[in-house]
């Protein structure tokens, strides 16, 4: 159900993101709000299903789905308000539309669990992004862009990580014929 709501809330994201001319503080302090409520969904998610075992195939593959979803169109949007360089958006939606592909590639062979790693990125990421959705300037912008170079540095390093994962563990299984 949390996945479902992540999902729904995209679009009121990227409604709320884009009301005047994008660059209203008020609505920039609801669009954080909204991408806030979002993110945290993700942790409790996570977090029922796991205490109350109802890990699901579904969740399995949906909730990553969800958070690429957000992410994404928060990376898009603020690149449209040219609040941050496409460059940086092309990077990490290659890196996530890469680890989702392969992540069904495989899913013949079992589900690639999201690693420490890759929840660290997620978290990273997460905060880079609300702080530049956030009406930020000065040191506190500076701030953002700290924490935007560590998820950048995470997404590569982690998704370096997923394929030499993927490729050790397909070694030694049989090939389909």
């Amino acid at each position: 159900m949390l996945t479902g709501v992540r999902m729904a809330l995209v679009p009121v994201f990227l409604v709320v993101i884009f009301v005047g001319d994008g660059h209203e503080t008020f609505w920039r302090i609801v669009a954080f709000v909204v991408f806030s409520v979002a993110v945290i969904t993700d942790r409790f998610d996570g977090a029922l299903a796991r205490s109350y075992g109802m890990v699901t195939e579904f969740g399995t593959l949906a909730d990553p789905i969800a958070d690429k979803a957000l992410i994404g169109a928060a990376l898009i949007g603020l690149s449209i308000l040219g609040d941050l360089p496409w460059w940086i958006t092309a990077v990490i939606l290659i890196r996530e539309i890469g680890i989702t592909v392969l992540r069904f590639a495989v899913l013949r062979f079992g589900v690639i669990p999201a690693s420490r790693g890759g929840k660290l990125k997620t978290l990273v990421q997460a905060v880079a992004i609300g702080l530049f959705v956030l009406p930020l300037s000065g040191a506190w912008l500076s701030s953002a862009w700290v924490i935007m170079w560590a998820a950048l540095v995470l997404t590569v390093v982690t998704g370096v990580d997923y394929v030499v994962s993927a490729i050790k563990d397909s070694k030694g299984r049989p090939a389909d014929r």
